[in-house]
């Protein structure tokens, strides 16, 4: 079933029906660390309305989907598609361990009506390269949405090499990737060129804030953005600057935001959503609450940190 956003997107013939600004929304828990939906959709709700966002992504790596269950992904999906109303499109992220856990969320997912459906290399197992091309192509035949490609090597332990994603793209409803920019800084590169006699739309979506510039300037038409809940505005006009050839200008806004998005992997954090939770909730006064164990809630002395950033950032 094709989502009726995506509908009207062919419709337009757009080649990007995502646009530029992905934000991958983090999941407010209470104090029993239960799933809040209520505040989820205020947050769906504020992210849209400040136009930070041009598409919603849920139960990704900020959204602590490693963490909730198979009925808590999928009634996030729903809460989230609710919040949108069709304003902007949802993706919804259904990756798993195992590829028939992935098969069963994605088929939830297009059932409950999924924009498009996001899904991270199959993680701990460390399954090889022609592995993992299976696991997509069995996903891929097993429903009928739209799939972004999520490579975090940092998480899943293996990277999606270049071949593989040439490969993947030349599955009909393979569209794009979101790359961890980060780990491999030259890789959209080698995605661009991995793709371009196979699939030339093929959407490339750098995933790591720290490299916006960076990942603009090789090709990558989007970000995935986990700091766009505080700053969307202003990367909506790094974009914009840019496509107008106002290099400089650019690079004064991402300048600007760059001590921030680094500040989120205070002493070593390698997971920021931490940080990022605690600075949307003083910046935007939704309840998040603290992340779901295993992650740590941030401490007194990060929290004075943070602070400090969010008022150098002038965001309070």
């Amino acid at each position: 079933m094709i989502s009726e956003y995506h509908r009207k997107a062919e419709e337009k013939q757009m080649a990007n029906p995502y646009g530029r600004i992905l934000v991958p929304l983090v999941t407010p828990f209470d104090r029993n660390e239960e799933v809040d939906y209520v505040r989820y959709a205020q947050l769906a709700e504020y992210v849209i309305a400040q136009k930070y966002c041009d598409s919603l992504v849920v139960t990704g790596t900020t959204g602590e989907f490693n963490t909730l269950t198979a009925d808590e992904r999928a009634k996030l999906f729903e809460t989230a598609l609710k919040a949108a109303a069709g304003r902007v499109p949802v993706i919804a992220g259904v990756g798993c361990a195992s590829t028939r856990e992935t098969v069963a969320l994605a088929q939830k997912a297009e059932k409950i009506g999924a924009d498009c459906i996001m899904i991270v290399a199959p993680f701990y197992c460390k399954p090889t390269q022609d592995a993992v091309y299976e696991h997509f192509r069995i996903v891929h035949d097993a429903t009928n949405l739209p799939i972004l490609l999520y490579n975090i090597p940092i998480f899943t332990g293996i990277n999606m090499e270049p071949a593989l994603v040439g490969r993947l793209a030349a599955l009909p409803r393979v569209v794009g990737i979101k790359d961890e920019a980060g780990l491999n800084p030259v890789q959209i590169t080698d995605y661009y060129l991995a793709t371009r006699s196979v699939k030339p739309d093929f959407l490339l979506f750098n995933g790591d804030d720290l490299m916006l510039m960076p990942t603009l300037v090789q090709g990558a038409i989007g970000i995935v953005s986990g700091g766009a809940h505080l700053v969307g505005d202003r990367i909506r006009k790094i974009f914009d600057l840019y496509e107008e050839g106002k290099n400089q200008e650019a690079m004064e806004v991402y300048r600007g935001i760059f001590r921030l998005f680094r500040g989120f992997g205070v002493n070593g954090r390698i997971h920021p959503n931490p940080m990022l939770r605690a600075a949307i909730e003083v910046v935007t006064g939704i309840k998040i609450g603290p992340p779901r164990r295993p992650l740590d809630p941030i401490t007194d002395s990060e929290r004075e940190f943070l602070i400090g950033l969010l008022k150098e950032t002038k965001l309070i």
